[in-house]
């Protein structure tokens, strides 16, 4: 009573077209539904009541194996094919990012190199500017020992003047020599204002040096740091353990400086810096060469005044020479004026006893008597004799007068050139043993020039 199964694949099944979506499991039972309740010889399914499970046709059967081979190849093929482009992929990107980490370690090479090279010329800048202010600060020390040397210069002059003032008339005269000291005071004076101002200018070019120094080493300050930092990253491997995620580092900062402003930040520090350092050097070239200027001057200077004051003192020695010579001869004029006046006085004393004789004679011849009283050749002798000797007398006595005249002008006179002496003596004093005695203190040309 049972059907076979060539008798079931006789059976049509339903013209309905199996939706792709039905599982193996649901179409055998559709299908043996629809043949088990029809046909003239069903037992309507009695028979076979314990053997209608989930049972597929042989076709059926090959068909699922097939389309499972298929589906498995095709799995396979996909996953052999995903897993080739995923190989590629993954060696792709590994590639990639090896190539991309040498090129960012290659690039944070170069950027060493040149912080190097900044950092290096910025070290030798600051290592300049500070051998430069050294020097610039040994020059600012000469100057200032040059403008205290110029004090005992200006002393000497001002006491030489001050010396002169106390020459007595008529050495009190405006002189070469004095000339000359109102220009060395007037010299030293210009000299001490000049090396005041250069001293000023070598402060301000010492501070400028400085405030350089510090820029450049603030500059190569970041530098190192940079360098430490950039050294650190090119460090970094895929092996290294200090690494993590920082997404937020991609992004560049709003300030940051582009290459082309790094470059010319260092750039101009170390233009200014290099300016700096020429007008250092510029300005110890002008230091060396104003301090061998003065000192030359003022030690020609000094030749002048020394030259003056001999030709000062040789020209008071000659005049208190010939003063000294003109005095000998006045004081043999005055004591020979003296001997003379004592002649002319024993002169007049001699002419008066011959005065007396002949007045006495006459006077007696006076009392004759009568005709005896005349005037007879021995009276006009007696009369001539005595106005001989009156008159002699009166030209001695006006002698005597002329002499002592003349001796009180000598005696003037000596007085006069004793005075002219003393006042030619005190001259050469104060200029030979005062002025010239103090000016060999003078300071040397050496010390002139800040030494």
């Amino acid at each position: 009573g049972g059907v076979s199964a060539m008798a079931l694949a006789k059976i049509p099944l339903s013209k309905e077209p199996v939706p792709q979506s039905v599982t193996a499991s649901e179409l055998p039972i559709k299908a043996y539904e629809v043949a088990l309740n029809t046909g003239p010889d069903s037992s309507s399914g009695l028979a076979t009541a314990g053997f209608r499970t989930a049972k597929y046709l042989p076709v059926e059967w090959h068909q699922s194996n097939s389309e499972l081979y298929h589906k498995a190849f095709s799995g396979c093929e996909l996953s052999e094919q995903g897993r080739g482009e995923a190989k590629e992929l993954a060696h792709h990107a590994a590639v990639t990012s090896q190539r991309a980490q040498q090129a960012s370690t290659a690039a944070l090479g170069l950027r060493l190199k040149d912080m190097l090279f900044c950092k290096s010329e910025l070290q030798k800048m600051i290592e300049d500017l500070d051998a430069e202010t050294k020097l610039l600060a040994a020059q600012k020390l000469r100057l200032e020992r040059a403008l205290d040397a110029t004090e005992l210069p200006y002393a000497i002059a001002t006491d030489n003047l001050q010396c002169r003032e106390r020459r007595q008339p008529p050495d009190l005269v405006n002189d070469e020599v004095e000339r000359e000291l109102l220009k060395e005071v007037e010299l030293i004076r210009n000299v001490q204002e000049l090396l005041k101002r250069t001293v000023m200018h070598a402060c301000n070019q010492m501070r400028l040096n400085r405030d350089h120094k510090e820029i450049c080493e603030a500059d190569w300050s970041d530098k190192v740091e940079t360098y430490s930092i950039d050294d650190q990253c090119g460090r970094y491997s895929n092996q290294s353990t200090n690494i993590q995620f920082h997404p937020s580092s991609v992004k560049l900062e709003e300030s940051a400086s582009t290459q082309e402003t790094w470059a010319r930040f260092t750039h101009e520090n170390l233009e200014r810096a290099e300016r700096q350092k020429l007008a250092s050097i510029n300005l110890r070239a002008l230091i060396d060469s104003i301090l061998q200027d003065v000192s030359q001057d003022l030690r020609r200077q000094w030749d002048v005044v020394q030259q003056a004051f001999a030709q000062r003192c040789e020209e008071l020695h000659d005049a208190k020479h010939k003063l000294e010579h003109h005095l000998r001869k006045v004081l043999q004029e005055i004591g020979a004026q003296e001997a003379l006046i004592a002649a002319l006085k024993q002169a007049i004393t001699d002419q008066e006893t011959p005065m007396k004789v002949a007045q006495t004679r006459l006077y007696d011849r006076s009392f004759r008597p009568n005709i005896e009283l005349c005037r007879d050749e021995a009276q006009f002798r007696l009369i001539n004799e005595v106005e001989e000797l009156t008159e002699t007398i009166e030209s001695l006595k006006n002698k005597l007068l002329a002499s002592e005249q003349t001796l009180r002008n000598l005696e003037d006179t000596r007085m006069n050139v004793e005075k002219e002496i003393a006042v030619k003596t005190n001259s050469l004093f104060i200029d030979k043993h005062k002025c010239l005695a103090h000016r060999a203190h003078y300071p040397v040309l050496l010390k002139l020039a800040g030494y």
